[in-house]
């Protein structure tokens, strides 16, 4: 590839960064428009097969169930259909009744800590312009509902699963070990009943201005960025688990790989409740990249990416991937979430909501160097009860009472961070 961007820390000035990525894709790519336009064509041939499956009351979200996980028996239509989506609902991941203890569980360590009196407010500003209410976020992460649900052996077999759905290996390497997946804590959502919120704007994670100039994306995303987009597969590690995201103060950043997001619902989930809504299309990210590099996006901006922030996706520059955002279905407690890194994703607005919306985020971050090497940065937060380094100094759980500790990881937890 031409484009001569080397440094893994922000550009002084990014905005002349930009405009020097441009020249240099343009000329790589050749006539933009008409690959935009063939990569379009089949991207709104996709929206209406989604939203014709919408207009009849059809799944478009692949729900598969635990016990088909468990037992190995999934069928090449069910992979299938998670590869094509970008997303999946593992239904039954954990008993019920399992994880409305955890959610009774987590208000108990909550108030015997009395969080209530010490919490500070928000510690970031990651999501940036996006339209946003004060989410229900609470920065706590060495719970041992938690930790329970991360180090399980059901945590472990889904994450799996979807690790196996990526190519991992090529060229004589691999990229990562698929059946070992790092501990990445992150934090609880507790939002009640009554609840207005105006919800999260549709977006990605995993690096937003980084998707342009960064060397390693620049390998991830090469067919697109030769033009060549019919040949890039979204589902190929290669290259992924070497990139780094920019490191801006005040924000919080992913030091890991993770093949999938996603998270395990502690309460049932209403359908038209403020749910996460996807575009399952994870080849919509090779529209995402083209698209500030067309003749009305200014020259020195990409479609309102700003340093470190989310990637935004707006009506303005992508209403046709808009069009596309579905909701996930009505779930119960102990039913898991999963979507593609590179998926685009939103939480919806809600008026009074109806019942309780609470979840633990946890993602698949499969094993390698790159999150090896975090691992071991969250073993010595676990052992202070500190915050982990991808998100602010809050440290709340430091002198907390039933913390879990370094003592009470089983082999999976020992095995996800380094320690087996």
């Amino acid at each position: 590839m031409s484009v001569t961007f080397t440094s893994e820390t922000l550009p002084a000035d990014h905005k002349a960064a930009i405009r020097q990525m441009k020249r240099e894709l343009r000329a790589q790519i050749g006539d933009v428009q008409a690959v935009f336009d063939r990569l379009s064509d089949k991207i709104a041939s996709r929206v209406a097969e989604i939203n014709a499956l919408k207009s009849k009351g059809d799944a478009v979200w692949p729900v598969i169930p635990f016990a088909d996980v468990q037992s190995g028996n999934i069928s090449p239509a069910q992979r299938e259909a998670v590869k094509r989506r970008g997303c999946a609902v593992i239904k039954g991941h954990f008993p019920r009744e399992q994880a409305l203890a955890w959610d009774n569980a987590m208000l108990d360590y909550l108030d015997l800590n009395r969080f209530d009196d010490v919490y500070k407010g928000p510690g970031d500003n990651f999501f940036g312009s996006l339209t946003a209410s004060r989410p229900e976020i609470y920065p706590i992460y060495w719970s041992h509902a938690q930790m329970e649900a991360r180090q399980s052996e059901e945590m472990a077999q889904v994450q799996s699963f979807l690790n196996r759905l990526w190519t991992f290996e090529s060229n004589g390497k691999q990229w990562f070990n698929p059946d070992v997946s790092v501990i990445y804590p992150d934090r609880i959502r507790r939002r009640p009943p009554g609840t207005t919120s105006k919800g999260l704007g549709a977006h990605t994670d995993s690096g937003a201005l980084e998707r342009w100039l960064l060397p390693a994306y620049q390998q991830v995303f090469a067919r697109v960025f030769d033009g060549n987009v019919d040949q890039y597969d979204p589902w190929n590690a290669a290259h992924r688990t070497d990139v780094e995201e920019y490191t801006v103060d005040n924000t919080t950043k992913c030091s890991v790989f993770r093949t999938f997001q996603g998270w395990t619902a502690l309460s049932d989930m209403i359908p038209d409740q403020g749910l996460l809504h996807v575009v399952p299309i994870p080849e919509a990210m090779a529209y995402i990249l083209l698209r500030p590099l067309l003749d009305d996006v200014p020259e020195d901006e990409l479609c309102g990416v700003a340093p470190g922030r989310v990637l935004p996706i707006s009506a303005q520059w992508h209403p046709l991937l808009i069009d596309a955002l579905t909701s996930i279905p009505a779930l119960e407690a102990g039913d898991s979430v999963w979507w593609h890194c590179d998926v685009i994703h939103s939480v919806a607005p809600v008026d009074d909501q109806q019942g309780w919306g609470n979840v633990m985020y946890i993602p698949a971050a499969p094993m390698c160097e790159k999150n090896l090497a975090y691992a071991k940065k969250v073993k010595a937060a676990l052992e202070t009860g500190a915050s982990p380094g991808d998100f602010p100094r809050e440290d709340y759980e430091s002198d907390w009472q039933s913390r879990f500790t370094v003592d009470d990881l089983n082999i999976h937890g020992k095995r996800a961070l380094g320690m087996a």
